[in-house]
């Protein structure tokens, strides 16, 4: 039982260490289970990629946008949340590493957790995001991912190989380098 409750406890303190003030206000709407991760970089050999699952979906700005259209491209898939801290940390890394790279590499976000597009839609335009975002409220396009991205660490990144297979992954904030690097390694 002791356990237990430690467990709870240590849980319950990484999520309320990610944010303060408005912040942790703004991950109580509906964030239950928010988990920052620790920025953790994974790249997969080519022989040891998984294939990416299925993904489509519809954009903030309401078109559809489908990985399978993808193949012979880079892409490189960001998790995000309006609420979430890091997320906005990340994000000039995120805009930057995709005007440099340009259109060789197809980024795309998933839009997860925000209960309404309003605010996704702010922090697209605070940011800058040039590159579409598929908005997934109740995380279900999120879950297909299960085993490859964790439906509590937001954000994390991954890189899905011209083929389709995920390529690398970042767990927590990417920097622009780091996600560099992870593309050069995946083509």
């Amino acid at each position: 039982m002791r356990r237990a409750v430690a467990v709870v406890a240590g849980l319950l303190l990484a999520v309320t260490a990610c944010s303060s003030g408005q912040d942790a206000a703004q991950n109580r709407q509906g964030q239950a289970g928010f988990v920052s991760g620790n920025g953790n970089v994974s790249v997969f050999a080519a022989a040891d990629r998984e294939q990416a699952p299925a993904l489509t979906g519809e954009t903030l700005d309401g078109k559809t946008w489908t990985l399978s259209d993808q193949v012979g491209k880079v892409v490189v898939l960001n998790v995000w949340g309006s609420w979430c801290p890091p997320c906005r940390k990340e994000a000039p890394d995120l805009v930057a590493a995709s005007k440099e790279l340009g259109p060789s590499v197809q980024f795309i976000g998933l839009n997860t957790r925000d209960l309404d597009k309003a605010p996704a839609r702010k922090f697209v335009k605070e940011f800058g995001v040039p590159f579409p975002s598929i908005y997934d409220p109740n995380g279900k396009a999120l879950l297909r991912f299960r085993g490859q991205i964790s439906p509590a660490a937001i954000p994390t990144t991954l890189v899905i190989d011209k083929n389709g297979k995920v390529a690398g992954r970042v767990v927590g904030e990417v920097t622009k380098q780091t996600l560099l690097g992870m593309v050069a390694e995946a083509k």
